[in-house]
């Protein structure tokens, strides 16, 4: 598996695609690592040389030390400038869902020469509030994760998904059970501090907002907040809950790739 090092913690990736496609960077969301893209890779690889990593403390990336870590958006997005330097990648395509969302947010307004075209997948300037965020760093402090893998999956999955993939959702909970708690809370503090409202008029590349009409973490109606702030930035809405790309799979992957080329 190859490996790099960002401020000390090893990161897990992953690339494949033609040797001269143009790059595109994945970013997966809270709870999950690069499997999440599993159902776009096929199509994406053919066309695009596609990277993907586990963020902190995700699949088979380190954490952090110390039982109380805590993470920012910046370290998060400046893990992704570091992949990108490693590999010598002048600037990619990306697209984040959720965590991933924000971070790919982070990148385009802070290293804008490194991004092509943006895709933000279920996400918001502003997830969720702060005190919702800490109350959750202490739960998980306490009790783990087990405790969420059932409340996530129903934010994740509408209910009809949940029945008709019974084996897919389930294999969706054992990954999160298996991520390391303190990076889990290290990146629910990214999210309990991060808010890039003011900041999104500064995103100049061309961007695609996706959103599930059944999402209720970051909710159609802040998919649309987000599309209008950005300048460049067009919206899409998919019948899925929180994890688009995989709920409505075929759909997602017809519009990023439609997108991107």
């Amino acid at each position: 598996m190859p490996y790099l090092l960002s401020e000390g913690v090893r990161l897990h990736y992953e690339s494949s695609g033609p040797a001269h496609a143009p790059w595109l960077l994945l970013l997966n969301s809270l709870g999950t690592e690069l499997s999440l893209w599993d159902a776009q890779l096929p199509t994406l690889e053919r066309a695009f040389r596609v990277l993907r990593y586990d963020a902190r403390g995700h699949g088979h990336s380190q954490s952090s030390s110390g039982p109380r870590a805590e993470y920012s958006l910046e370290q998060l997005g400046r893990d992704a400038l570091a992949l990108l330097d490693r590999l010598e990648i002048a600037s990619a395509h990306v697209c984040g869902i959720s965590l991933g969302g924000l971070t790919a947010q982070w990148l385009a307004v802070h290293a804008a020469e490194r991004v092509q075209r943006l895709v933000l997948s279920n996400t918001a300037a502003r997830i969720g509030g702060a005190e919702r965020w800490q109350e959750r760093i202490d739960s998980v402090r306490t009790h783990g994760l087990a405790p969420l893998v059932q409340p996530s999956l129903e934010r994740w999955f509408t209910a009809s998904y949940r029945a008709r993939e019974q084996p897919r959702v389930e294999a969706f909970g054992r990954r999160l059970l298996a991520t390391d708690p303190v990076a889990y809370a290290g990146c629910c503090a990214a999210l309990r501090d991060a808010d890039l409202r003011a900041e999104l008029v500064r995103i100049a590349a061309e961007t695609l907002v996706i959103s599930g009409s059944d999402d209720l973490a970051t909710t159609p109606q802040e998919a649309r907040a987000l599309a209008s702030a950005i300048p460049a930035a067009q919206l899409l809405e998919l019948p899925a809950a929180h994890l688009a790309n995989v709920e409505a799979a075929d759909a997602f992957t017809t519009a990023l790739s439609d997108f991107l080329r």
